[in-house]
């Protein structure tokens, strides 16, 4: 029997799992929708990973650490109902041969929609030309400014050929934009394939009027968009991230937007929150949002749905069609 066990905070399960989707786990599994596990340490709790066959986690699961695999011995899949596994998933999960499934590819799809909003806005000058309307409250006249705003022919740089960034490629294509790619393990033909130019890294920010950055955090990547890169950008030129704060020298970013020579679009900052008296909270050049590109809302259920199909999955001895691989882990989010 397939037995599956809930690991996230308790407010979750109403929102992943949509009645029908409830319907369909209750049917392939035994599962509790109604109390997921919080920790994994009580009487109780070591009792419900000993029946486990399958951990269907989300956020505000526990880690799951030696003594609780020593506790799951039925254990053979992880399920996560969101993005990265990093965070609760040490490597001893893939080494005893648990297979680990990510509905990072259904996460993907907001962020890369929020992305491409972001772009589209930027080029057009939407936030800066917003704030000065309200300031003024008059006819700003625009048509006899000449701003050298708008969409046409706009160069759009996406680091990262990841989930999100190829979701990304994939909605710039009805636009009349050139979109261009800097990602170490992608060659010319692939980006080809999606839509993009290769270039380097140095060169992404050179070219582009925006650039989007969507690579996984590592200690590799860590301050990748380095003060000298930030300084090879256009004038007028916008940083787009909603990747993790720390792929940007936060101190170098704000130097730059501080003169106004730059824009930014920040939905990921260092830390995060920033602290109260950071100049992005005030600057007029900074769209500053709170980690809301990924999944909220109704979004969520997408998670769910695409979390419950890997389960159904496994309990028909089908193959996991997310599968997440060790080997892989270190080069992506």
């Amino acid at each position: 029997m397939t037995v599956v066990e809930l690991a996230m905070y308790p407010e979750l399960p109403g929102r992943l799992f949509a009645p029908a989707v409830a319907t369909r786990l209750r049917t392939a599994a035994r599962v509790d929708l109604a109390s997921p596990l919080t920790e994994f340490r009580s009487p109780e709790a070591r009792e419900r990973l000993r029946r486990a066959t399958i951990l269907l986690t989300c956020w505000g699961s526990p880690p799951l650490d030696e003594q609780a695999l020593a506790d799951a011995p039925r254990l053979r899949a992880v399920v996560h109902a969101a993005g990265t596994v990093k965070g609760h998933l040490p490597p001893a999960v893939f080494a005893r041969g648990i297979q680990v499934s990510s509905a990072a590819a259904a996460n993907a799809v907001p962020v890369a929609e929020y992305t491409l909003a972001m772009i589209l806005l930027a080029n057009k000058a939407v936030p800066a030309l917003a704030r000065e309307y309200h300031a003024r409250r008059e006819d700003l006249a625009l048509l006899r400014r000449g701003h050298d705003v708008g969409n046409h022919g706009r160069v759009v740089g996406v680091i990262g050929a990841s989930r999100i960034g190829r979701r990304v490629l994939e909605l710039l294509r009805p636009f009349d934009l050139e979109p261009l790619l800097a990602d170490p393990h992608v060659d010319a033909g692939t980006a080809a394939s999606l839509g993009a130019r290769l270039v380097g890294l140095d060169q992404i920010f050179a070219l582009s009027d925006v650039v989007s950055v969507h690579a996984p955090a590592t200690p590799r990547t860590r301050g990748m968009v380095t003060a000298g890169r930030l300084a090879a950008m256009r004038d007028g030129a916008t940083l787009i991230n909603t990747a993790r704060g720390s792929l940007v020298d936060q101190d170098a970013l704000i130097a730059e937007l501080v003169t106004g020579r730059l824009s930014a679009v920040l939905d990921v900052t260092e830390p995060e929150v920033p602290p109260a008296d950071s100049p992005l909270w005030e600057l007029p050049n900074v769209v500053l949002t709170p980690h809301l590109a990924g999944s909220l809302g109704n979004e969520v259920a997408r998670l769910g749905a695409a979390a419950a199909d890997e389960v159904l999955r496994l309990a028909a001895g089908e193959p996991l069609l997310h599968r997440v691989d060790l080997e892989t882990l270190s080069i992506t989010a």
